[in-house]
């Protein structure tokens, strides 16, 4: 069996504010964190999460990185597939975020919710049907 480092995956980095000290979110939600790295003030720099071996990185904005609420709008969406598409979104709202769609079959072979995490990012949780 290939190890994390032998295989070729993504691993998105969702941007901050600075000065964010907070991100219970997405552990309440679930999510491993694998490291935390925070500056001398105690905010967080950058910070290495896991859920069920899917890897995303939670780091301030740097230079011109913008991150939802600054940018007023999206910036991107996570798609994120998992076994059980209405138990992740459950547990999302649970730990604190907006449901935008609710889990839902589509016509093109998917079941798909979304929410809104509380630093405006967009999840798709999704499976295919």
């Amino acid at each position: 069996m290939a190890t994390t480092n032998e295989i070729t995956h993504f691993a998105p980095e969702l941007h901050i504010p600075k000065g964010t000290i907070n991100i219970d979110f997405y552990t309440k939600f679930g999510a491993t964190e694998n490291f935390c790295l925070r500056n001398d003030d105690g905010s967080i720099h950058v910070a290495e999460l896991e859920i069920s071996g899917a890897i995303f990185h939670v780091h301030e904005t740097m230079r011109d990185d913008l991150e939802p609420i600054s940018a007023k709008g999206v910036t991107s969406v996570i798609g994120l597939f998992v076994p059980n598409v209405q138990e992740v979104m459950f547990k999302a709202i649970q730990a604190g975020a907006t449901e935008i769609n609710p889990t839902t079959d589509h016509e093109y072979g998917y079941r798909q919710g979304m929410f809104k995490d509380p630093f405006g990012h967009h999840w798709q949780i999704q499976k295919k049907i």
